[in-house]
């Protein structure tokens, strides 16, 4: 449900044609809740369907001219009691760290060095994520709406800062693993998996 509650978040902020919003979405929106295009197109059919948007008469009707959308009553009270509606966390799922449990039993040949490539595209995230907040966030810009807005930037930037420091102390970790890279479970002369690397809870 959260793809037509993001769309009707970004339409009370700007109305927006369905090209307007991919792009915002693509920019903003999407670093925390991405949608395709098509997704999009289909979502804002099913919400005018519902009631909860209109497209805004054109000022000079043209043919192929974009339509506009604007959020009904209804569709802002939707949004607010979607809002204050509980939720609770969502389990963290990461292939990343599935891959690692199971390198502890087959050898751990090419993973480090995706490792390495997914710190630098974490760090390659983060500078954008802090590049974002000096931009658009400098401290006189400090309406609540803005401080939401910067909050929710936060989280991203945390977030990134969490994952290449761990990814830091997973590589450190990888450097004193004996023979790492070159661990195969398969070998004849390789000892158990159970005796190389300790069961995990």
């Amino acid at each position: 449900m959260s793809l037509p509650h993001a769309i009707l978040t970004a339409l009370l902020e700007k109305p927006s044609s369905g090209l307007e919003l991919t792009r915002r979405f693509d920019r903003s929106i999407g670093y925390f809740w991405s949608a395709t295009h098509q997704q999009i197109y289909r979502e804002l059919g099913k919400l005018e369907a519902d009631g909860l948007i209109r497209a805004l008469p054109a000022e000079q009707p043209a043919r192929g001219q974009k339509k506009s959308y604007e959020v009904l009553p209804a569709g802002r009270a939707e949004l607010a009691r979607w809002t204050a509606a509980p939720q609770d966390p969502k389990p963290h799922r990461d292939p990343l760290l599935l891959r690692l449990r199971a390198a502890a039993v087959v050898g751990t040949g090419g993973i480090e060095a995706d490792l390495r490539r997914h710190r630098e595209l974490h760090a390659r995230q983060l500078a954008e994520y802090q590049e974002i907040e000096r931009r658009d966030f400098p401290p006189e810009r400090n309406a609540p709406e803005d401080r939401l807005r910067h909050l929710v930037l936060r989280a991203g930037i945390d977030l990134e800062t969490f994952w290449t420091r761990w990814l830091d102390h997973a590589l450190a970790e990888f450097e004193q693993l004996p023979g790492a890279e070159s661990a195969d479970a398969g070998s004849a002369d390789a000892p158990p998996a159970e005796s190389r690397h300790a069961e995990g809870a």
